[in-house]
């Protein structure tokens, strides 16, 4: 890990704050880098005209009973690194070979999503609870490292 590695880590960690879950500890940030350029940024929150979990005082999952890293559909919340990827695509910007920085690890839904962009490395802070993803990204040999200060 380098100089730039902390400072795209930081920038994630205070993106994540933008997050509109409910659930403090799943602020979520991402970061697309391109040769040490900032190429889209993306948070977890609820998609364009519809009241986030905030907004609600609510969350879904928590009034499900869903434990982390499962039923990732049973969210009203996009995550981070969907709409990092959905930013890159509505501005028609290539993220082919770049480096996506996250809060926490991927889930199994969003490694497929990254694996299809192009992305070829990860760098993220916290773990988390989804082995299938680890799975995908072994199964691709992407490069994938856990950031530690």
């Amino acid at each position: 890990m380098d100089k730039w590695d902390k400072r795209f880590m930081d920038l994630a960690g205070e993106i994540a704050h933008w997050s509109s879950c409910y659930k403090p500890n799943r602020s979520v940030g991402a970061i697309i880098v391109k040769n040490k350029r900032i190429v889209t940024t993306g948070y977890n929150g609820a998609p364009s005209g519809i009241d986030s979990c905030k907004e609600r005082g609510e969350c879904l999952r928590n009034n499900l009973g869903i434990a982390s890293g499962e039923r990732h559909e049973l969210c009203y919340a996009i995550h981070a690194e969907q709409n990092a990827i959905i930013q890159a695509a509505k501005l028609g910007v290539a993220i082919d070979g770049a480096t996506m920085y996250c809060t926490h690890q991927p889930c199994s839904i969003c490694a497929k999503m990254i694996v299809n962009a192009g992305i070829v490395r990860i760098v993220y802070k916290y773990p988390y609870p989804d082995d299938f993803a680890k799975k995908i990204f072994e199964l691709v040999d992407m490069q994938i490292e856990q950031y530690k200060d």
